[in-house]
């Protein structure tokens, strides 16, 4: 799909799934504008993208609302404008309930939902402007409860639900869906795997999740972003479309 000179703002994507989409939009011809919370891990995703003219540093906490309000708006005083926001930022842990505490709900929080939040509502007149639209990057687990993932759940479950309000208050002029990957191989994957007692044994459960025996490449994920931000998907808001390999579709 062709996305020549699109602005598109990703935020989360100086690793990982954001990353992914990222080098896709880039490779599509877009502007894009690339968001981590510090300057350093946003410099070096620039790098491994090529710190072509095409690339903008835009780093910035988005657990906080001053942090959403800046990477927006350093994506638009560059840009001109804003045709696309990915909100792919996110933070995910596995606890016991009886081990989940405030600040851990304050953390998923601040990050998976308020900060997705305030990111939109600081890009949205630009986005009214240009009949952009957002995709929201939740998780198989905002549509599944998944034992030890309560706090995570509930925070990806609200981005789904936001997505289908935002997508009726700001229609017809901005179209809103999200995204509900399943596992997917990225650094932070791995990393929670080598943590485990048995990395192979957790690696092969994470493959064995999905019916489809295998978990998605960043690339995949990116796809998907690519039909919802496209004219091809423009009768598509308020969606959620899982890329899991079957995991809701029961288990």
């Amino acid at each position: 799909m062709n996305f020549t000179d699109k602005r598109v703002l990703i935020t989360g994507s100086s690793r990982g799934i954001g990353f992914g989409i990222a080098e896709a939009f880039l490779e599509a011809g877009a502007r894009v504008a690339v968001n981590g919370k510090s300057p350093e891990s946003v410099s070096s995703a620039m790098e491994k993208l090529g710190n072509g003219d095409h690339l903008l540093a835009a780093p910035a906490d988005i657990g906080t609302v001053a942090g959403c309000e800046l990477a927006v708006k350093t994506a638009i005083d560059a840009f001109g404008g804003l045709d696309i926001l990915v909100n792919s930022a996110g933070i995910g842990a596995s606890r016991p309930i009886a081990d989940c505490d405030e600040e851990m709900w304050d953390d998923h929080i601040d990050v998976n939902l308020k900060g997705l939040f305030f990111v939109c509502r600081a890009a949205i007149p630009e986005l009214r402007k240009s009949n952009g639209n957002i995709i929201n990057i939740a998780s198989d687990a905002g549509l599944i409860g998944v034992p030890g993932l309560t706090v995570y759940c509930g925070s990806k479950g609200g981005v789904v639900n936001m997505t289908k309000a935002m997508a009726l208050e700001i229609a017809p002029d901005v179209r809103v869906n999200c995204i509900c990957p399943g596992y997917v191989d990225t650094d932070m994957i791995r990393l929670s795997v080598k943590r485990k007692p048995d990395p192979d044994a957790a690696w092969q459960k994470m493959i064995d999740y999905a019916p489809l025996k295998r978990i998605a490449t960043p690339a995949e994920i990116a796809f998907g972003v690519f039909y919802l931000a496209s004219q091809e998907a423009r009768f598509v808001t308020g969606a959620a479309l899982p890329i899991d390999g079957g995991t809701t579709a029961g288990h």
